[in-house]
């Protein structure tokens, strides 16, 4: 038994936190019960699900498999591995590293999941078990090596643990209590780096250096806000007893997040504030409370690329913060509703969970900084609008909401345009502040590379941020998408029979046609209707005002339903409601209405599976779509009461009570359509049956032989014609008596079926479930005895299933050709099941009892009637009690799936457009049928438990880094527009291409300029038959790509690392183009002598002016651009890019009171060049202070530097000498002030300070001495930071480009160092080409040998190497996809 590559998830709750996480690559994953939902985040579509094992199948396997299920607990953190896709196929094994998914739970419990093999492939166990039944409150991924991440984990209410991967175990543990931690985030500057937050402000500052204790720094800090509700919450409950914060206060919220442009940066928010948080100061920046007339806050987000925060709010809402220009203070700027009024019930669902997704920021970035701007509009594309200077950015958020719902929302600027077109092409021009910033000959648009820097790197070409003001941009949030899954807690289930009066029609031995929907009622009173060929929700009624307790299918297109409300407790009355849906229409229609209350309530409803035939003129369904050929199909509808008569309707246009029966059923079935007649010369179930092998209960006088002949009275009337048909339904009654009971018309008659001896009847057991399938009747008790009954002959047997008491028991479907009738599934009270066969001569040894059911209880099941063939799966509807609906294959073949065995046709998968996730490219052994191209759903479900497929791993991955050597190779926009089945549906095809046949090489841009040239041609045909199906790329990224493709090799390799998730790679490539132009502008140019920063003299008045009055030590800032490249910040190299960065904090912290703050303030102002001011704040200091003397001996030095008359009044103000040394970086201070600014940057760096170092470095330093300091730093954040992409930028930016190649081929990246000598050369080979068309430039400079690339020329050795390995990787790479190459039937 497995699962058939279909299940939904119920709804989300409070009891999940909030877990929820969208990868680098687009996958959105959240948990919902104790499942986990994974989407596409750009179609929408849902992906997988993944159920959480129970925690009795986790543990050793010491039970059976018939032993007692558990339901898992709900899972409340999940985060996708930040590792990216391994590209090394020569050294290493291929692996799903890329797709691995930590999970957390209730129970403490942590998987890692291995998404692309829907298995659990490490668990994270404790060595104590008291520890490991604390719940996990939130989960986290940190880099402790260049290749390797660790787990951190929220333990119960206060213990953090770090855990290695490789082995699951935990290497460190911290305890805080009795402070309760609420949520854990990585630093996006150092990944290395992390925090913790407590919901009292207590926040921890975590760096990994390795996998050891003693590798992990800790500091402890407190963020100061108001914990008085806090407090009150904590007296009136009663403790946690070890749970998380989660579930003790769940809807108390406390999270963070790092800004993702500003270091050292944290936004916080409490319930009813938001805080700024400097983590260099240790001290809160900024703080305000709730907006007016807003609910408490639940999460913060910051925009990627925008200097923005999205603030959730409980009751659903999202505010919108911006950034005051030169401050670190945050407005209000919108108020927005996450959750329409319109089209939701009363009361209105919850937002759960908010998430950010970064692959469509970082993709924007691409459009936005090199695409050309289109003419026409999409507002349906996000990277597709007609002016920049209208829409500023655009920002994709998805939210989870407690009714099952998804919302994909996009949150656009747009400004008025205040500029002529023709600026968008211009450079941005950084403002800076009033204090003079040094003339610096390396900007590339004071060189004469600066003419072609548009061109080869637009990276800069953006809107300035001048050109809008904050009043002028207005923040819009539109609804783009909504996915609906399961609404609530499944209650009943229902599946369509097929009709017996088409079954009949068909002579009898050919199923009638059914539907590919189930229709699911829920505790809060809708009914969802799955479509279970395209696993998704097909429709959702809200129908009911409480659960739904009884649902059953009339015919294919009507649902009838029930529910009721108890009036009066004492008196027990109910108002019991029944209403006829109308699936087409949606229409509803109330019927048996009474004006009073009634003393009984509905137990069950039994309805026909077809009915007879009538003349539409005398009885017709009210909607004409329900007319079959000029005859509506009548349906029987039995209503069950508690303690009272059932009742029998005919269920017309107008339902019609036909009568009512006095009789105290227990259980009553109607009849299935007749199963078709087995095959020649193979056993009938009849006789099977009753073999006297297994008839114990049977007395000696039964025949062992039943007629099977059609020639039978109550045979031939089964299979009589169509004017003749009746009905008949069996029965149990309270005292154990059975019968049968026909409807013909508006008569109810006997059936008059042949007894069984007296013996059958049980008098230990009430009958509790039955089957009806004429001829055949079985049934179950509360004492697990199965029974059947041959109502045409008389002939029964039983048997004990050793169980508790059945619930349900279902007949599977018959088809022609099938060796077996008798197939039943078995629901007990314990809420398992099992298969029994009984056309077997053991039915119990030869059942197949539930497997170890991945982590739920069954709550009610059937069998999907859609088998046509006997070799179609046999396949059960489960409900589970986790609120999911699954589908569950049952192999009933003898012979099990070996190693040798063949895949068998799966039924295609429909989706509404195909699923286009390149991350999760289809492995071609699962494309044995061309049908399930496009099905990744099935290739990742079914086939992967068929473990015969040799090298099945390596398929998976060489598909993915096939297709992205293409993109990086560069491919026409034609290769996109197929003439697959696919695409030609499609409402457009990328706009100026036509649809090319005939030689692959034809889609080539050009020749590959390394490896081998056969190559990119056995890739374009591996990738055909996905081609075909569209499963490629979706037409809104195959037209951003056809726009940048010809723009240069960065860009293209951006956008290929982009598309797999690699942001990090992306903005190095992006990068690129603007740090070799500025290596070229640095070797074009000779540094001239830098003007001097502080050379205006003040006079006493002036300075001790100042100094008393504690005025601004720096002027303010001009306009900075809130709204540009804010992901570009994290590969910022350039001098005015760094200087501008640190200047614009020095504002930020001018209010903050203590010596440790203006230390701190000092070392800002020293770094920034602004002696003057830094001199000002030394003098300020009290004579009373611990630092008086030490600031005073600074201040005397750095006067020095400024002026005589500033010396002079620093020297009267200084009384003494030194007496100690303070923790402050002084020596620092004294080279700044004496000019070794070189010496001064090696001490920062020797102390950690990078970002200091070099921030004083782009104020001081020029030519080969900037460069050293870059070239140190790249270091560090290769080696120590393990920030690979950083490095190289840094490297470049250095000139040492055989140093970045060099980190490449350590890194294993053959094809990225391929890349990297490719574009590197390219981007050279424009910028030379513009040299030598400069007037500005003689000809002996620009035939210097110094501007040649140093260290990628062709002759080096390295260079060599990386084509020669990068050809192997190419070939390697052929194999394993040629190999595994799909194939049409």
């Amino acid at each position: 038994m497995s699962n058939w590559d279909a299940m939904l998830p119920g709804p989300a709750s409070r009891n999940n936190g909030g877990s929820i996480d969208c990868s680098t690559s687009g996958l959105l994953a959240y948990g919902a019960g104790s499942s986990i939902a994974v989407l596409d985040s750009h179609s929408f579509q849902l992906i997988s699900v993944l159920p959480m094992p129970s925690p009795s199948s986790t543990a050793a396997a010491t039970s059976s498999a018939a032993g007692t299920a558990s339901l898992s607990p709900y899972i409340t953190s999940v985060r996708w591995t930040p590792q990216p896709l391994s590209r090394d196929l020569l050294t290493h094994e291929p692996s799903n590293s890329h797709l691995l998914l930590a999970a957390g739970d209730r129970q403490g419990r942590i998987a890692l999941f291995d998404f692309r093999f829907k298995s659990v492939s490490l668990w994270f166990e404790f060595d104590s078990p008291e520890k490991s039944k604390l719940g996990i409150q939130d989960l986290c991924w940190i880099r402790s090596g260049p290749d390797s991440h660790i787990l951190a984990s929220i333990n119960g209410p206060s213990l953090l643990s770090l855990w290695r991967v490789s082995t699951g175990r935990c290497f460190y543990k911290y305890d805080a209590s009795p402070e309760y931690f609420s949520c854990i985030r990585r630093d996006p500057f150092d990944s290395r780096h992390f925090c913790v937050l407590g919901l009292k402000g207590f926040l921890l500052s975590v760096k990994v250096l390795g996998e050891t204790e003693d590798d992990v720094v800790i500091r402890e800090m407190q963020v100061r806000a108001d914990f008085s509700e806090l407090q009150k919450l904590e007296r009136d409950g009663n403790g946690g007893g070890g749970a998380p914060a989660l579930a003790v206060f769940p809807l108390h919220f406390a999270r963070l997040c790092f800004s993702p442009q500003w270091k050292h940066i944290l936004f916080v928010t409490f319930p009813r504030e938001l805080v700024v948080f400097d983590l260099q100061y240790e001290t809160v920046i900024f703080s305000t409370a709730l907006p007016r007339g807003s609910a408490k806050f639940m999460d913060v987000l910051a925009d990627p690329d925008n200097e923005l925060l999205y603030c959730a709010h409980v009751d659903g809402k999202l505010s919108t913060w911006k950034r005051k220009e030169g401050e670190q203070v945050h407005t209000v700027c919108s108020i927005e509703e996450l959750m329409p009024s319109f089209g939701t019930s009363v009361p209105s669902p919850s937002v759960l969970a908010v998430a950010v997704c970064q692959l469509d920021s970082t993709l924007h970035s691409v459009g936005r900084l090199f695409s050309d701007v289109p003419n026409d509009v999409d507002f349906d594309n996000p990277f597709d609008f007609c002016d920049e200077s209208l829409l500023i950015s655009k920002t994709q958020l998805i939210s989870i909401s407690d009714d099952g719902k998804v919302w994909h929302w996009m949150l656009t600027a747009e400004g008025t345009e205040n500029h002529p077109k023709e600026v968008k092409d211009l450079i941005m021009v950084t403002s800076v502040n009033e204090v003079a910033m040094p003339e610096l000959n390396t900007d590339p648009t004071d060189g004469p590379v600066a003419k072609q820097s548009e061109q080869t790197s637009r990276s800069r070409s953006q809107i300035p941020g001048s050109a809008f003001n904050g009043a002028d941009i207005a923040l819009k949030i539109s609804l783009v998408g909504q996915m609906h899954l399961l609404s609530s807690t499944v209650t009943v289930l229902a599946v369509p029979c097929p009709s017996l009066t088409a079954t009949l029609a068909r002579g009898g031995n050919h199923p009638g046609v059914a539907v590919p929907l189930v229709a699911l009622g829920t505790q809060s009173g809708t009914i969802d209707v799955v479509d279970v060929s395209a696993n998704a929700v097909a429709a959702s009624f809200s129908i009911h005002s409480s659960m739904v307790r009884g649902l059953r299918w009339l015919g294919n297109s009507r649902l009838v339903s029930f529910s009721y409300t108890q009036v009066n407790e004492k008196a027990g009355s109910y108002i019991n409601k029944l209403v006829v849906t109308c699936v087409r229409s949606g229409l509803n229609r109330a019927f048996r209405v009474l004006q009073k209350p009634e003393r009984a309530p509905i137990r069950a409803l039994r309805a026909s599976s077809s009915g007879r035939l009538e003349d539409p003129s005398f009885s017709t369904h009210f909607t004409a779509e329900c007319y079959f050929t000029h005859l509506a199909i009548v349906m029987y509808l039995i209503i069950l009461f508690r303690d009272a008569p059932v009742e029998v309707w005919a269920m017309t246009k107008s339902p019609i009570m036909l009568r009512s029966l006095a009789l105290p059923f227990t259980v009553l079935e109607w009849t299935l359509p007749t199963a078709p007649r087995p095959v020649q010369n193979q056993p009938s179930w009849q006789s099977s049956l009753s073999s006297n092998d297994h008839m114990a209960t049977v007395p000696a006088g039964a025949s062992s032989q039943p007629n099977t002949s059609s020639t039978d009275p109550k045979v031939a009337n089964s299979e009589a014609s169509q004017d003749d048909i009746s009905e008949s339904f069996a029965f149990a009654l309270v005292n154990g008596a059975l019968g049968v009971f026909e409807v013909h018309g508006r008569r109810i008659r006997d059936f008059r079926p042949k007894w069984p001896s007296s013996s059958f009847v049980s008098s230990d057991g009430l009958i509790t479930a039955m089957a009806y399938r004429l001829p055949h009747v079985v049934m179950g008790d509360r004492s697990g005895n199965i029974r059947w009954w041959d109502v045409t002959t008389g002939h029964s047997s039983s048997f004990n299933t050793h169980r508790e008491g059945i619930r349900r028991i279902k007949f599977s479907t018959v088809v022609p050709g099938d060796h077996s009738r008798g197939r039943i599934a078995v629901l007990f009270y314990d809420n398992t099941f099992s298969v029994f066969d009984l056309d077997s001569p053991d039915p119990l040894a030869n059942s197949l009892l539930q497997p170890r059911f991945p982590g739920t209880l069954v709550l009610e099941l059937d069998w999907l009637h859609l088998r046509t063939d006997k070799n179609d799966p046999l396949v059960l509807c489960i409900a589970g009690a986790d609120s999911s609906f699954r589908l569950v294959e049952v192999n009933v073949n003898d012979k099990k799936p070996g190693p040798g065995s063949t895949p068998r046709n799966v039924k295609e998968r429909f989706r509404p457009v195909p699923l286009c996730a390149p991350i999760l490219l289809p492995t071609p052994h699962a494309l044995v049928h061309y049908h399930a191209l496009f099905s990744l759903e099935a290739e990742l479900g079914i086939y992967i438990l068929l473990t015969g497929f040799p090298k099945i791993r390596e398929c998976f991955s060489s598909i993915v880094k096939a297709l992205r050597m293409i993109l990086q190779l560069g491919v026409k926009s034609s290769w996109f527009n197929s003439c697959g089945t696919t695409l030609d549906k499609r409402a457009h095809h990328i706009p100026g291409t036509t649809s090319a046949t005939g030689d692959l090489r034809r889609y080539m841009m050009d020749s590959s300029p390394v490896g081998d040239s056969v190559v990119p041609e056995l890739l374009l045909k591996v990738l055909e038959a996905y081609r075909k199906e569209g499963c490629i790329l979706d037409d809104e990224r195959a037209r951003l790509y056809a726009s940048i493709a010809k723009k240069g090799s960065a860009v293209r390799f951006a956008f290929a690392a982009a598309i797999f998730g690699e942001s990090s790679e992306a903005l190095f490539w992006l990068q690129l183009p603007h740090a070799l132009t500025h290596l070229m502008n640095k070797l074009v140019n000779k540094s001239p002598t830098p003007v001097p920063v502080s050379s205006i003299e003040v006079d006493d008045t002036f300075i001790l002016r100042r100094i008393t009055s504690k005025g601004k030590s720096v002027p303010e800032t001009g306009k900075r651009d809130i709204l540009g490249n804010g992901q570009l910040k994290l590969m910022a190299f350039e001098q005015e890019e760094l200087w501008a960065s640190a200047a614009e904090r020095i504002p930020w912290h001018e209010k903050l009171d203590g010596e440790e703050a203006i230390q701190n303030r000092v070392h800002e102002l020293v770094s920034v060049g602004n002696l003057e001011a830094a001199v000002s704040l030394l003098l300020s200091t009290p004579p009373e202070g611990a630092y008086f003397y030490a600031n005073a001996l600074r201040a005397v030095a750095l006067s020095s530097a400024v002026s005589r008359s500033l010396l002079e009044l620093a020297v009267k103000v200084v009384a003494a000498n030194m007496v100690r040394t303070d923790k402050s970086l002084s020596g620092t201070h004294l080279l700044c002030a004496v000019g070794r600014y070189q010496e001064a940057c090696s001490q920062l760096q020797d102390a950690g300070c990078w970002t200091d170092a070099a921030t004083l470095a782009a104020t001081h330093l020029q030519g080969s001495d900037y460069a050293r300091v870059l070239q140190k730093w790249a270091d560090h954040v290769l080696r120590v930071e393990h920030n690979i992409w950083r490095a190289l930028i840094l490297y470049v930016a250095a000139g040492a480009l055989q140093e970045a190649l060099a980190a490449l081929r350590e890194s294993q990246q053959p094809d990225t160092a391929a890349m990297f000598i490719v574009a590197c050369r390219e981007i050279h080979t424009e910028i030379i080409s513009s040299l030598e068309n400069s007037d500005e430039l003689s000809t002996s400079v620009a035939n210097d040998k110094q501007l040649y690339l140093p260290g990628l020329d062709a002759e080096n050795e390295d260079v060599i190497a990386v084509s020669e390995y990068y050809g192997q990787y190419q070939r390697k790479l052929v194999h394993l996809c040629m190999d595994s190459q799909p194939y049409s039937d």
